[in-house]
């Protein structure tokens, strides 16, 4: 007879990511052990391992949960919506937004995709790709006369915003949702104003 899944199977698989993500982060996934994690979800190690069969199982699971919906969020925001400048805009204050409370998950993608196999890290990375490609479209449709042709230059200015906003997850993790809009404000006004001169 096929086993039946519990009611908060769901609940416990993200409470399990959750503390996954705090150990990797903090003990680097080399070091993790299955114990470890066991002790800070407040479960035995066997209970783990009846949702997920290994470490690098629960790794991948980790980060395809969070890449997945990062990239969800983020390519929701269409500039069909309504002016390219305006959804620049919208795209770089949901990224501040989605980061917020996610900075073990950040810390794990940074660290320990490459520790995964290949196929899985590909599964990974496009994820990366469809948020890069999303913010290349929208900042090529605000100054098409400055990419045209060239991709290159395109794909610098699309990692300079991701840059930006990176810093302020390694530096204010902690801001509150009005810094995080003010900061939102500020890429996205110096990136529009270095559009007409690059």
């Amino acid at each position: 007879m096929a086993r039946t899944i519990a009611k908060d199977h769901g609940e416990k698989r993200a409470q399990i990511l959750k503390s996954a993500a705090k150990v990797f982060a903090e003990q680097g996934f080399d070091r993790a052990s299955m114990a470890m994690l066991a002790r800070e979800c407040g479960i035995s190690k066997a209970n783990i391992y009846h949702y997920y069969d290994s470490k690098d199982a629960l790794l991948f699971d980790l980060l395809d949960n969070y890449l997945s919906r990062l990239r969800d969020r983020i390519c929701a925001i269409r500039p069909a919506d309504g002016p390219p400048e305006e959804a620049l805009h919208k795209i770089v204050l949901e990224i501040l937004m989605a980061y917020q409370g996610a900075d073990d998950e950040h810390r794990v993608q940074a660290s320990g995709l490459s520790a995964l196999p290949e196929e899985q890290q590909k599964i990974l990375r496009s994820y990366q790709r469809d948020m890069v490609g999303h913010m290349a479209a929208i900042l090529s449709r605000i100054a098409p006369e400055r990419f045209d042709g060239q991709p290159a230059k395109l794909r610098a200015a699309t990692m300079s915003v991701f840059g930006m906003l990176n810093w302020f997850y390694m530096w204010n993790s902690h801001a509150n949702e009005a810094a995080r809009r003010e900061y939102a404000t500020l890429v996205s006004n110096l990136t529009l104003g270095g559009l007409k001169t690059v």
